[in-house]
């Protein structure tokens, strides 16, 4: 909130538009370098390119990015009035535009969002109504409007409406918006694989040896195992190999989901998530099957116009199937004879809530537990661990559902329905997470509208702003 403050108040004092759009820009582009800076690492240490070319491809992505919060700024130059609400309410609107602009164009790369900052804030009580987005506008309007406060007494009138905002949402957003709904056991694996091993066939082995062991040696009702747990497609596996990890789950009440590539030369390959159990047995290869929707550029499908950039990179890249939006939960039935619904997602997609939202609201199954699979060692930093796992503490926020995490590097951990970090393995290690978690049933405000509309109520809700306060501003430069 105090760096949009900053924002604001230079944009303001700024000598007109085209000054306005560089503040911004800069703006934007220190922001985006600073929180994905991790890129760099994936780019030249795994990736090959040059120090040199991994930084400037890092500066020029965080920069194009940053364009949208540079037309935001530009804008609120030419529209703002000096009143203080009807210019918090346009600075709100402009910075959730960029914002949304950012999340959506071209896929969407939405990290390092605002809102994220609150999620141990006062504004995160907002997140079951809001969402991330609109907690990032609500946070960015109130800076501006104590900005752009004439007075004392005005600036404190706008510090009252946050305190309002968060005791209204305090009321607004208890954790009875979801119910208990039966508690699940797990084991959450984390091998700790090094990256510039993981596909290496000399380290192959013994990854494989520790992934097969540990699920099936492992407690619980369900083994969730990370993304590319094993990175092999089942028919590259030693003879038997895949084989004996399902007839461990073909019987009893355990179940199990491992991150694993699959598909065909046929019909195409998926980064994947298969799970086991003994309901699995008669579905198509024996496999329950989540494959990947909201896919990486250059790392899982390559940007028109940009095949030229992958070529230069010696990371085993490829174009991935895009697995549908909606698709069904995995049934877990416990030992104490109840049932969980557990919806996978894999690597940055909890970075959309409202993808997952949409999967609570139009699945055939509403899920009880959210499971999310990823390797962040492809990113080599403590930085990037952290981020991640703010991101699903919101999500968690958002719809009030636990979240299970199953990583190569960390963060492993459960969340509960309340954000909290409930359990964690200590990240860079090997080791297994035996934990029981709470499944949740009911929707929040949020997963209700998000659910079925998208980010739709957002991008009205910013449009109508924007041109109210673009009449407004065109009507005073023609009664000059």
């Amino acid at each position: 909130m105090l760096a949009a403050g900053w924002l604001c108040w230079r944009v303001a004092a700024a000598p007109g538009p085209g000054r306005a759009f560089l503040l911004g820009w800069f703006y934007g582009t220190a922001w985006l370098v600073a929180g994905t800076g991790w890129l760099y690492i994936s780019m030249h240490r795994y990736g090959g390119l040059p120090s040199w070319l991994a930084g400037l491809a890092v500066l020029a992505l965080s920069a194009f990015l940053s364009l949208y919060l540079a037309v935001a700024m530009n804008l609120y130059a030419r529209w703002r009035s000096g009143r203080a609400l009807a210019d918090g309410l346009l600075f709100g609107a402009l910075w959730l535009a960029a914002e949304l602009a950012r999340g959506i164009l071209f896929t969407g790369f939405p990290w390092a969002g605002s809102g994220y900052a609150q999620v141990d804030g006062p504004l995160a009580v907002l997140a079951p109504w809001l969402g991330v987005y609109g907690i990032g506008a609500l946070s960015a309007a109130l800076a501006a409007a104590i900005v752009a406060a004439p007075s004392l007494r005005t600036r404190g009138v706008a510090a009252g409406v946050l305190a309002l905002a968060v005791a209204a949402g305090s009321l607004l957003a208890p954790a009875g918006y979801t119910q208990a709904a039966g508690r699940l056991r797990v084991s959450l694996l984390q091998g700790n694989v090094p990256q510039e091993q993981k596909f290496s066939p000399e380290h192959l082995p013994e990854t494989l040896i520790w992934y097969g062991r540990a699920i099936v040696g492992a407690q619980g009702d369900l083994v969730l195992a990370p993304e590319t747990a094993i990175p092999l497609l089942p028919s590259q596996m030693p003879e038997d190999y895949w084989e004996a990890i399902a007839a461990a789950f073909a019987k009893g009440d355990r179940s199990a989901l491992i991150g694993v590539p699959l598909g065909d030369e046929r019909h195409g390959y998926s980064n994947s998530v298969a799970g086991l159990s003994p309901r699995t047995t008669g579905l198509k290869n024996g496999i329950y099957q989540y494959d990947k929707h909201h896919l990486v550029p250059f790392g899982e499908f390559i940007p028109l116009g940009f095949r030229w950039f992958v070529d230069l990179m010696r990371i085993p890249l490829g174009d991935f199937n895009r697995g549908s939006l909606v698709q069904p939960p995995f049934e877990v039935r416990t030992a104490a004879g109840g049932t969980q619904w557990v919806a996978p997602n894999i690597c940055y997609e909890d970075l959309f809530g409202e993808e997952l939202a949409a999967r609570l609201v139009r699945g055939a199954h509403q899920a009880t537990v959210f499971a999310n699979v990823s390797n962040i060692a492809w990113f080599g930093d403590e930085l990037a661990i952290a981020q991640h796992l703010q991101i699903s503490r919101m999500r968690t926020l958002e719809l009030q559902r636990p979240m299970i995490r199953a990583t190569n590097t960390g963060a492993t951990v459960v969340i509960d329905h309340t954000g909290r970090v409930a359990q964690a393995l200590e990240p860079h290690t090997r080791g297994a997470l035996v934990a029981e978690v709470e499944g949740r049933s009911g929707l929040t405000p949020y997963a209700r509208w998000a659910g079925a509309f998208g980010l739709w109520p957002l991008i009205g809700l910013s449009a109508a702003v924007l041109a109210w306060r673009g009449l407004a501003a065109r009507r005073a430069r023609q009664g000059r």
